[in-house]
């Protein structure tokens, strides 16, 4: 990580850099050399105007215009020819082919009337030849400048030096900055996974701790969101794994007792015996409504996609479930309402549904009192559809209802016990809605009776 931070911060800083100065020294030499042959074409424009009156062309003996020439010359570093129609030479500067001729491509352009120039990177000089036009634009001559452009390369090599010098200290500290960034950078980052390696050895309670960035300081609160959550979870099922280990013992242990018991006695009557039987039946069912309730449980808990959905008429549903508990309501003599405002066809896994829905009627049964009723209502609209079961029952305190759908809650422990109930049920219920994506809500007080609402999707969301 380190390195590549660095690699990045130098690529970044460097190249760019590179780039820049190699085009301004690139700019900086084109735009010295236009300058510079804009200059030599005004001076040979100025030197024209001199030599065509003066009938230079012919004589080349003038000293004034002589010495001009040669102080341009000198100026610019370079050589001079003058070269009339006949294309002999009347002037050198360097006295080297004074009265001979010169026949070239730039002066056969000249005299065609094209300025001609010729620029050598090689040698760092230029040639150029200027046309000598009199009034009438005829060309009496032309002007060949031969001058040097040491002078701009060797400004360009030192500015190139001084962007070497700069590019080397920059380098250095983007290097130096690089590597401190990088650090500042890598030491959260290192930190957490200092912190994920603790976490898979199995140190949850330790938690993250690490200041930085806020991007870094995101990944270590949801760290802790995470780790927070699995440690509920972990206290979750080891709570769960105890109360399951309590629940099952319970009914051995007291079938336990009851045979203990019966051993003891001699010559017991046939009538304590099946009472004693009775109670251990009574003991074995319970263990085995337990053991059914953990195992609905355990399926449940697996992923929706082991959901069978089907469409089905809810309202037959209802019926056959309310038909289904009637023989227990009617032992207390407690009255099934059953109320339903329109057909009601949904997508459902129907074994499931059927199971929360009982769980929910046979509850409101089981905590009625004598007498009592327990309502049933059915509606829909166009997305959802609507279960509603009241009932006349004890209630349930306000500070409970918050838990009741926890696994083996028991609002009352003892009643619970005496009707049966694992503390499962109402978990199943919850579970089985949420599958379908619906909403369970419990409206209760105690004495008056408890209401619960289910609300669940027509069509199946996957």
């Amino acid at each position: 990580m380190r390195m590549y931070v660095l690699f990045i911060s130098i690529f970044v800083g460097v190249v760019p850099l590179v780039f820049f100065t190699r085009a301004f020294l690139n700019t900086y030499e084109e735009k010295a050399i236009d300058n510079r042959i804009m200059e030599l074409e005004n001076q040979g424009k100025a030197l024209s105007s001199l030599l065509l009156p003066t009938g230079y062309l012919t004589t080349g003996q003038i000293p004034e215009i002589d010495t001009e020439i040669a102080r341009i010359a000198d100026l610019y570093e370079g050589r001079i020819l003058i070269v009339n129609n006949n294309l002999n030479i009347v002037k050198d500067t360097y006295s080297l082919e004074d009265g001979r001729y010169l026949v070239s491509k730039g002066v056969i352009q000249s005299f065609d009337g094209t300025n001609s120039r010729i620029r050598d990177r090689k040698n760092q000089s230029l040639r150029l030849t200027y046309p000598i036009m009199d009034e009438s634009k005829e060309i009496k001559g032309v002007i060949v400048m031969n001058f040097s452009s040491k002078d701009i390369y060797e400004i360009r090599n030192t500015l190139e030096q001084r962007a070497v010098l700069f590019s080397m200290t920059l380098v250095i500290l983007i290097v130096v900055f690089a590597i401190y960034i990088s650090g500042k950078l890598t030491k959260p980052l290192t930190n957490v996974v200092n912190s994920i390696n603790r976490f898979s050895e199995g140190y949850l309670e330790e938690g993250f701790s690490i200041k930085g960035y806020n991007e870094i300081e995101k990944i270590s609160d949801s760290f802790n969101h995470m780790i927070s959550k699995m440690n509920k979870l972990e206290s979750s099922r080891q709570e769960f794994v105890s109360n399951v280990s309590h629940e099952l013992k319970t009914p051995i242990t007291s079938i336990k007792v009851l045979a203990d018991s019966l051993l003891m006695q001699e010559d017991a009557p046939v009538e304590l015996y099946r009472e004693f039987l009775t109670d251990i039946t009574e003991e074995i069912e319970r263990e085995n409504k337990i053991i059914t309730d953990l195992l609905s449980l355990v399926k449940l808990d697996k992923k929706a996609g082991d959901m069978n959905i089907v469409s089905i008429n809810i309202n037959e549903l209802l019926e056959q479930i309310l038909k289904r508990l009637s023989p227990i309501a009617k032992k207390r003599n407690i009255e099934l309402i059953y109320e339903s405002f329109r057909p009601v066809l949904a997508e459902v896994d129907e074994v499931k549904l059927s199971l929360a829905i009982s769980n929910l009627i046979e509850n409101a049964i089981k905590y009625n009192v004598d007498d009592g009723w327990v309502r049933v209502s059915l509606n829909a609209d166009h997305k959802y559809f609507f279960v509603k079961v009241a009932d006349s029952g004890i209630g349930i305190p306000e500070d409970a209802q918050d838990f009741i759908f926890e696994r083996f809650y028991r609002v009352d422990k003892a009643r619970s016990r005496e009707s049966g109930g694992t503390g499962l049920g109402l978990a199943i219920t919850k579970n089985v809605i949420q599958m379908h994506r619906g909403a369970i809500r419990v409206y209760s007080k105690e004495g008056e009776g408890t209401t619960f609402n289910v609300r669940i999707p027509l069509n199946y969301i996957s």
